[in-house]
């Protein structure tokens, strides 16, 4: 998913002391006059470069990983790893592609009839916006729903050993894909069987469940459906990598002379546990806010509330749609930067700065001491 780019960037203020109507301002969205649509289409499409080669770094990353532990018990972790990757990578690439192409294609113009050709008809939505809303809900879910699978299978993995190796297998884990998957593309089709719909959002660029305008109680239960889920994994994957958490600082605490084989498994749970916790909190800053606005907004536009506050929840749900974007940019670099080697790194770089300034003082020390100690032996002789 991408960012829309050219909502909150800097706009010229006009004028006069009039305030502009809202008919004025879509025109001015459509248009680009007063977000500056020269540079707009060129910073959205640095960011969805910029996602893709994040993503394809990891991707390349995990696949060197998992060819070296194929046969171990990290594999079924590296293969859920790979899975959220090319799935943030899709997310990124095609709904990205949509915006890019719908704010292309209508930059020009700032008629009354070219406003509501790109705002579209709220009742019959386009094809395009059916895919793109779908998009959103299915990209959506399956970053969240894999990040939970990713959380339970290390919380089995490290309270209960054996019975990770006996029931977790490589054949179980792409059926448990497969499901997640379904799962997800069951809910992003739900609008097909009349529960709920997809409209176009302000600024008319991006397709969501209908929220803001003209909600109905299909709408209502329908981001209830989505956002229960989504709020649902978080919750359910703070709980497994807290209970993961807790297991390795007590198994940490009581071994007292591991052996080197049982010290490098719990390094590699440890750095597992570490990952899942950066993807888990990276989800919970980027997601929440989107998931949030969408129940409040809802709720206000179905119980006839929100017509005094409609411009400043439209604000609010852009906001959310862009924070959540963030996500499909942060996860990879979760991953890269949060491995051993790297942390290693870090911490040897850390080290020898700490003891690089411990050795300075030191000396420094010795120094002002032995120049106090040559000066009282001068007095003395004196």
């Amino acid at each position: 998913m991408l960012a829309m780019q050219h909502y909150n960037s800097s706009g010229d203020i006009p004028l006069s002391n009039q305030t502009p109507t809202v008919q004025e301002t879509e025109m001015e969205a459509v248009s680009g006059n007063a977000t500056g649509s020269a540079n707009n289409p060129t910073a959205a499409g640095i960011s969805m470069t910029l996602g893709i080669l994040f993503n394809m770094v990891a991707l390349i990353i995990l696949a060197k990983a998992y060819r070296r532990y194929r046969r171990r018990s990290k594999a079924t972790f590296l293969l859920l790893a790979s899975s959220l990757i090319a799935t943030d990578l899709a997310g990124h690439v095609i709904p990205g592609a949509l915006v890019l192409r719908r704010y292309s294609v209508h930059t020009q113009g700032s008629t009354d009839d070219s406003v509501s050709t790109f705002r579209g008809d709220p009742e019959n939505p386009d094809a395009s916006c059916l895919f793109g809303g779908g998009c959103m809900v299915f990209f959506g879910l399956c970053p969240l729903f894999l990040g939970c699978a990713m959380a339970a299978e290390r919380c089995l993995g490290v309270t209960k050993p054996l019975l990770h190796a006996r029931l977790v297998t490589t054949a179980r884990t792409k059926m448990a894909l497969a499901l997640i998957w379904l799962l997800a593309l069951c809910v992003a089709l739900l609008p097909y069987f009349s529960l709920g719909a997809y409209t176009y959002q302000y600024p008319w660029t991006w397709c969501f469940i209908r929220v803001v305008e003209d909600t109905r109680d299909t709408d209502l239960a329908f981001v209830m459906v989505f956002s229960g889920l989504a709020l649902s994994s978080l919750a359910s994957a703070f709980v497994c990598n807290t209970i993961s958490g807790i297991t390795l600082v007590r198994a940490r605490l009581k071994k007292k002379k591991p052996c080197s084989q049982r010290s490098s498994a719990g390094s590699q749970d440890t750095e597992m546990v570490v990952q899942l916790v950066g993807i888990m909190v990276t989800s919970c800053i980027c997601w929440s806010p989107l998931l949030v606005f969408a129940l409040m907004s809802a709720t206000k536009s179905y119980s006839g509330m929100l017509d005094s506050d409609r411009d400043t929840f439209r604000g609010l749900m852009v906001t959310g749609v862009r924070m959540a974007t963030c996500n499909q940019i942060l996860d990879p670099w979760v991953y890269i930067l949060l491995r051993r080697a790297v942390l290693r790194k870090i911490y040897r770089i850390t080290k020898r700065r700490a003891s690089f300034k411990g050795s300075t003082f030191r000396s420094a020390r010795w120094d002002i001491s032995s120049f106090q100690t040559s000066e009282k032996s001068s007095v003395n002789n004196i």
